[in-house]
């Protein structure tokens, strides 16, 4: 098994055949962290990684005896206020208002596979030979609480999967008022930290720093994940970049409030930390129950961010994303909201579906303003029946005469909001998250329902069921378009209001495995004002997300390329859209729009039947072009070859995991005159193989070894090296690589 116990020491390594990791259990029976990364050979004992010298202004754990300090330690788990005063991994507080905990090592257990979460997403196992897992038990023995540690690491993939269990075994109850998902203490500071940060319609921008002392974080108070910030976050060396070096990526498979911190001690140890965000956080723990925290993934390198990055994409699809839709190709669909808004009939729709049909694309989704009285933005949430005025035939009609046109049909919700002119509301008025006698926020004209409570949710889902079935539904874009605020739920004590930011995302998760139990064909795509909700947790229930509600493509350069460093391409949903652009006015190339959405779950939002009869042509040529590479666009192995952040010129490259095939987006920004000559080097191929090269049009441009491709380079260069009589601003290249 690649996980060793070696009881002399009370050391455990877990390796595969590229990492380590190795902890131990200390002499006053808690635990520290010894080392992880590159994989080493085992030994018996690593005392030697143990330092603990005196240092003044100090405080030791054992009387009289200067040798030992967890201040000075690295740790596994730490807790506060036992000699060591850096940020903890938990918190427990007691009835007298005391936090200070003593959790010692009880036990381990190791075996194969890895068990589930309950109620959680997670990373899964099909067969127990993918996977070791180990359990820890540690006990505080004056409280009776139960600290287990899980960790997995998989055979296959540099990542060791985390999580933390609290179990009551006494008679009291405690506040858990903090509970990462995992810690790890590093033993120097030179890192970069990357974080993905932005706003509405510029999600997931990389940002970097160097680490230096104190604390740097991200985190969301939201109740979402946020458009703002995203739960992953990578330690890198100075030296390493996409292709070469060292670098950790830390990712919370988590959709709500979220942590992810660094802190670098006077002597420049790293300790880093993800989880549920401990502000507005307590958990009541009540004699005989748990608490699971959500999982974290740890992924190590030394093979540059490309490698870390295919590590977390095909974990993530493989072994995160699930069911039915996990692994095959998406269908391309129209959504007719940017085609319509509010403004449709039924004839109208079908006008588009027919037009969309004879392009070839596959699947027809009827956004916003299908149900109750929706015909704007400020009544309806929440009443999920069809509204008839609109479709006299119901979803059902409308999905059977779409269905009969051979395309797959899809719709619309955003369960868990309503607005105040509605049915639901007008019912249930005390079903919306607010606080008593406080005013209660509006965002979207729409407010948030009470996903905490049980029955909201089982409310909302008899409605989706309904109309799910009668319909016949083949695929569900779940939106939500605002967070939490004034949150309170009448449904709970004082003493549980802490946790209700956790209970409403766990009455999310609740909500999508009901459904897709029942409805195990639908595709759900997760939709959060666009970006907002793109986490590893969503993943879990909805193989696609809708990327950002910002679908300009020199902007989605941005956007995918700051998410595929988590997320794999078939994650995307990315569409080609109107020019000018409706979020930036931009005006691009219809074949540049297209280049970029290649990378994704491919689809288009806008109004087949505005355009000319030239623009329908190309979309019918982008669409066979779609058609005939889809498997390799969304399940390749994808590599940033050139990012958006450092350069003008911006390349991505997706290679079939027999490297017989590949195909390298090449996108320039803004044109330039009398350019350099330019070279790409495309790595992940065959050295050995001979490789022709086309581009989309069928143009060939000769063959080259895969060695020359890697080491030399293809040559790049445009009419931009001269006086420049063709290329333009936002200029895109399609280069296709087939082993001869």
């Amino acid at each position: 098994m690649p996980i060793k116990y070696h009881e002399q020491s009370r050391e455990f390594h877990l390796y595969n055949d590229h990492i380590s990791y190795i902890i131990k259990v200390l002499r006053n029976d808690q635990l520290g962290q010894l080392f992880f990364g590159q994989r080493v050979p085992d030994r018996a004992n690593h005392d030697y990684l143990i330092e603990n010298t005196y240092r003044p202004v100090t405080s030791y754990v054992y009387d009289n005896d200067y040798s030992f300090s967890l201040g000075n330690l690295k740790q596994e788990y730490p807790t506060y206020g036992t000699t060591d005063y850096r940020m903890p991994a938990f918190e427990v507080k007691q009835p007298d208002g005391s936090t200070i905990t003593n959790f010692k090592y009880i036990s381990h257990k190791i075996f194969p596979g890895k068990p589930k979460l309950n109620n959680l997403p997670a990373t899964y196992t099909e067969d127990d030979s993918e996977a070791t897992t180990l359990e820890i038990l540690l006990h505080d023995s004056l409280i009776d609480v139960d600290l287990v540690l899980t960790y997995t690491i998989f055979n296959h993939y540099n990542a060791i999967a985390r999580s933390v269990k609290f179990i009551n075994r006494g008679e009291h109850s405690y506040q858990l008022t903090t509970a990462m998902s995992m810690n790890l203490d590093l033993p120097d500071d030179d890192y970069d930290w990357l974080q993905f940060s932005g706003a509405w319609g510029r999600e997931r921008q990389l940002k970097s720093a160097h680490l230096r002392p104190g604390i740097q974080s991200v985190g969301s108070t939201r109740g979402a994940s946020s458009h703002m910030e995203n739960p992953f976050v990578i330690l890198k060396r100075p030296h390493t970049d996409d292709f070469q070096g060292e670098a950790y990526g830390f990712s919370l498979v988590y959709s709500g409030n979220f942590l992810a911190q660094a802190e670098v001690d006077p002597y420049k140890v790293t300790r880093v930390q993800m989880g549920i965000n401990p502000f507005h956080f307590s958990w009541k723990l009540n004699p005989q129950e748990s608490f699971q925290t959500p999982e974290a993934v740890m992924v190590y390198t030394n093979n540059g961010l490309n490698d870390l990055s295919q590590n977390f994409h095909h974990l993530y699809q493989q072994r995160l994303a699930r069911g039915y839709w996990r692994d095959r190709q998406r269908p391309i669909l129209i959504n007719n909201w940017e085609a319509t808004y509010f403004d449709f009939t039924e004839d109208k729709l079908l006008s588009l579906a027919k037009t969309a049909k004879s392009l070839g694309i596959e699947l027809f989704v009827l956004d916003d303003g299908w149900f109750g009285k929706r015909t704007t933005e400020t009544a309806g949430l929440g009443d999920w029946w069809v509204n008839r005025d609109r479709l006299p035939d119901g979803i059902s009609g409308l999905s059977a005469k779409i269905h009969d046109l051979g395309m797959m049909f899809g719709l619309w919700f955003e369960p868990e909001m309503t607005n105040k002119d509605s049915e639901l509301y007008r019912q249930h008025p005390d079903y919306i998250i607010e606080t008593p006698n406080r005013h209660a926020s509006q965002g979207r004209k729409q407010y948030v329902l009470d996903f905490s409570r049980p029955e909201v949710v089982d409310y909302v889902y008899q409605l989706m069921a309904k109309v799910l079935r009668e319909g016949n539904v083949d695929y569900v874009k779940w939106d939500m378009n605002r967070n939490i605020t004034e949150c309170f739920s009448t449904a709970y004590p004082a003493d549980q209001q802490g946790e209700i930011f956790h209970r409403y995302i766990l009455g999310v998760y609740r909500l999508y495995d009901q459904l897709i139990h029942d409805f195990p064909k639908i595709l759900f795509e997760s939709c959060a004002s666009g970006g907002g909700r793109f986490d590893a947790g969503m993943l879990y229930y909805a193989p696609q997300a809708w990327t950002s509600d910002d679908s300009d493509a020199i902007e989605r350069l941005k956007i995918q390329t700051g998410t595929s460093y988590c997320y794999p391409t078939s994650s995307m949903g990315a569409h080609v859209s109107v020019s000018p652009n409706e979020q930036l006015q931009r005006q691009t190339p219809l074949k540049t729009r297209a280049d970029v959405a290649y990378f994704g779950a491919f689809g288009y939002e806008l109004d087949l039947n505005a355009l000319s009869p030239d623009e329908l042509a190309k979309i019918k040529q982008q669409i066979i072009f779609m058609k005939k590479h889809r498997q390799l666009f969304q399940f390749g192995t994808f590599y940033r070859l050139k990012t958006p952040f450092e350069s003008n010129i911006v390349a991505w490259l997706v290679v079939s995991p027999n490297k017989k095939h590949a195909i390298m987006g090449y996108f320039k920004i803004l044109n330039d005159v009398n350019a350099e000559y330019r070279l790409q080097r495309i790595p992940g191929l065959n050295s050995t193989a001979n490789y022709r090269i086309t581009e989309e049009a069928g143009n060939y441009l000769g063959s080259f070894s895969g060695s020359e491709l890697a080491n030399i380079g293809l040559v790049t260069t445009d009419a931009s090296a001269g006086e420049n009589k063709e290329t333009t601003d936002f200029y895109s290249r399609l280069f296709i690589l087939d082993a001869e």
